[in-house]
């Protein structure tokens, strides 16, 4: 396999972490496979979080209201961005599979990485209201999230305390990364390392690296393609009537999202489904 570019972008204080255990494992597992690895280390790089007027350099496109991604947005055609930002957008450019590891907080990422996703993807660069899901900017690219948790994996299953993990991926796989039309690969999720023993935190960081071994290989999860929807302000953007029609035997909505007031679709944005 040709080798490719890998950005990983690193949120933990913490090198003592196993966070960074598995950082290190998925910078050597890919380097040894001929492929090249760049990491944005958020705490270590001091990355602000915040989206402000700091980020935009020179006139603003309306100084009587400061809209964040219109500014952004027009910074970005003219070459106006602060620095930090044009230089993780030229990451983004160079790469062909972005890698989100993160520890989960309140069932999402840290605050600098949403600072990141904020800052970095913004509108004409990473999106276009034209241009979006599986037609988006970065179609060609792929995506994954790599990430610990505190809690178990029983009280993250449909029937556990905290509700289904499908549902908790669903804002940052569908609503972020495949918006801006990224394919996402399943999730890699370490569950509760912090109260396992050695042999069983072990366990799982070989595993991880086995999986890398073919990872660039991976199919990609099952999202909903804007081919099944009227796509016009008449139409609301909801799904054609034919589609709808289609769908009406189905004993599952078609994603996690896209439920159709059904059962949903088991694992959909945690496993590759068989039939895809």
């Amino acid at each position: 396999m040709a080798s490719k570019t890998v950005l990983i972008v690193y949120a933990h204080q913490s090198v003592g972490s196993f966070n960074a255990a598995v950082l290190d494992v998925t910078v050597r597992e890919l380097m040894d496979q001929g492929h090249r690895v760049i990491v944005s280390d958020l705490y270590a790089m001091g990355f602000k979080a915040s989206a402000t007027e700091e980020d935009i350099v020179g006139q603003r496109k309306n100084t009587a209201l400061f809209q964040y991604g219109e500014e952004t947005m027009h910074a970005w055609l003219n070459g106006s961005l602060s620095d930090d930002i044009k230089e993780e957008q030229r990451k983004v450019e160079e790469a062909d599979l972005l890698i989100f590891q993160f520890p989960l907080y309140w069932f999402s990422v840290p605050a600098i990485m949403k600072g990141w996703m904020d800052r970095v993807l913004t509108q004409g660069f990473a999106f276009s209201l034209e241009n979006v899901y599986n037609h988006g900017v970065f179609k060609d690219k792929k995506a994954m999230l790599s990430f610990t948790t505190g809690a178990i994996e029983t009280m993250f299953r449909p029937d556990g305390i905290n509700g289904d993990i499908n549902v908790a991926l669903w804002p940052l796989q569908n609503g972020t990364l495949h918006f801006c039309g990224f394919e996402i690969l399943a999730p890699q999720i370490f569950w509760c390392p912090v109260h396992s023993p050695t042999e069983g935190r072990t366990a799982m960081l070989d595993g991880w690296s086995a999986r890398l071994k073919g990872l660039m290989a991976e199919k990609p999860l099952t999202f909903a393609p804007c081919e099944l929807f009227d796509l016009s302000f008449q139409g609301g953007f909801t799904l054609l009537p034919k589609v709808k029609e289609e769908l009406e035997t189905k004993p599952y909505g078609i994603t996690t999202g896209h439920h159709l007031w059904k059962p949903l679709p088991p694992d959909n944005q945690t496993k590759v489904q068989e039939n895809d």
